[in-house]
């Protein structure tokens, strides 16, 4: 499929509107934006400054912001009718993941379109909403079409990776950027899945609260022909088994109990059934549902040593923690319970998490615009078992949504995606998501 077949494949649409967020998608993704942790990260002031030549070419002011050279954060206020009402932000992020070309059926930086899906890394998460929102604006600004209030347009850098120089330096050093916004509506929401039958978008009103931690065990170097009493490796892997053993049982919280209950409804199941069983019926869903019940405790590295024959004096590792709204004090005991005196606990990154109500004016808007591109189909809330750039936002009072309106193929496994091999969009889904959105800031 070319950009041609897409501009010509839905009649009665604008011809740029489809062309552009495809375009859109495509050229991003070919900018290398892996993110790698510890401060380092690849092509963010190359991709703000694309984002604000689009936003420029249709007469948008914008500022860039970077806490250290090439980390760039990019804002702009499109003015609305009624400026004296709340303002909305839509936000993404320019950064990735990193990608293994190797892994990959496809160049994960080669933006291909093939019969209608893009491929490469951030197609999901998240140059495709990237795009929407800039194909969105751009298309209703030449349209003469103005929001009734101010929509502040905000592209951070560093989300994969803490958001230290991305959301979290915005909010503590430059909130006045964000004065008088709000609420917020950004990624890992608003896509849909299959329930009995009956497509349902799930509305991303909440996320785990996210806590890294580093565990160093210290012991005794020596040749590795010596008996050893106090190995560190060993110390250290006693202590991660220990936590492997850390019971997280579901517990339901206001966003999930909800959920629950609205999913029940649709799939036909019994109010007692099993929370676990109801989280399945969501179908693909699934694999973001399912966490977002209990806590989650992953190691996700572990290192010590330098040579086969010697006993290191030193190992670490570093967990990844999800945890519930309100229990990060009582997770932290468990693991301090846990790893013993022998091995010291280091917070590297803590996130608050955060619960925002089903309900409101922009909750009301965004079922009706739903409902007026996909009749019939569900709107839910659920609590997302990652985290995004609105929990920064949220220490500045600012309530954030993941509304990134999707409608995907029944068979996609698309919370897979995110961070996964052979990541890829539809060209279908990011149309729709266009014209939703679309809908959304002419009426709200």
């Amino acid at each position: 499929m070319t950009e041609t077949d897409a501009r010509a494949a839905t009649p009665g649409r604008a011809k740029h509107d489809r062309s552009e967020v495809v375009r859109f998608t495509r050229e991003l993704i070919r900018m290398d934006t892996s993110n790698h942790g510890v401060g380092k990260a690849e092509g963010e002031e190359e991709a703000a400054d694309y984002v604000r030549s689009l936003l420029e070419d249709v007469g948008l002011s914008c500022q860039v912001f970077a806490p250290e050279p090439r980390r760039t954060t990019l804002v702009s206020r499109w003015q609305g009718r009624q400026p004296e009402l709340p303002a909305l932000m839509l936000h993404g992020h320019l950064d990735v993941v990193p990608a293994q070309a190797a892994d990959w059926t496809r160049d994960p930086f080669g933006g291909e379109l093939v019969d209608g899906v893009i491929w490469g890394r951030g197609a999901v998460d998240m140059k495709g909403t990237d795009a929407m929102i800039l194909a969105t604006v751009r298309s209703m600004i030449r349209s003469g079409r103005q929001p009734a209030r101010d929509v502040v347009l905000t592209f951070f850098a560093d989300e994969e990776s803490g958001s230290t120089y991305g959301s979290d330096w915005m909010v503590k050093e430059h909130p006045e950027v964000f004065a008088g916004v709000s609420h917020a509506i950004s990624e890992v929401g608003g896509y849909s899945t299959q329930i009995n039958g009956r497509r349902a978008y799930l509305l991303q009103t909440g996320e785990k609260g996210v806590l890294w931690l580093k565990l160093t065990a210290r012991g005794t170097a020596g040749h590795g022909s010596q008996v050893h009493h106090d190995n560190a490796v060993i110390t250290l892997a006693d202590a991660i088994g220990r936590i492997a053993r850390i019971p997280c049982p579901v517990s339901l919280g206001a966003t999930t109990t909800d959920l629950l209950a609205r999913v029940r409804g649709i799939a036909g199941l019994p109010r007692d059934a099993d929370p676990s069983a109801v989280a399945d019926a969501t179908g693909q869903a699934a694999r973001f549902v399912t966490p977002s019940l209990q806590n989650v405790i992953n190691v996700t590295m572990f290192s010590g040593g330098y040579k086969e024959n010697v006993v290191p004096e030193e190992a670490s590792a570093m967990l990844d923690i999800r945890f519930l709204p309100g229990q990060r004090e009582a997770v932290l005991r468990q693991i301090q319970q846990r790893v013993g005196p022998q091995v010291t606990i280091e917070t590297r990154l803590v996130s608050e998490a955060v619960e925002n109500p089903f309900e409101g004016e922009l909750i009301d808007q965004i079922t009706s615009s739903i409902e007026r591109h996909d009749p019939g189909a569900a709107v839910l809330p659920y609590l997302l078992p990652a985290g995004t750039d609105n929990k920064q936002l949220g220490m500045l009072g600012i309530r954030g949504y993941g509304f990134a309106p999707l409608k995907l193929p029944a068979d996609l496994d698309f919370p897979a995606l995110f961070h996964g091999v052979d990541e890829r969009i539809t060209v279908d889904s990011l149309v729709f998501g266009q014209d939703v959105l679309t809908d959304l800031l002419a009426n709200y």
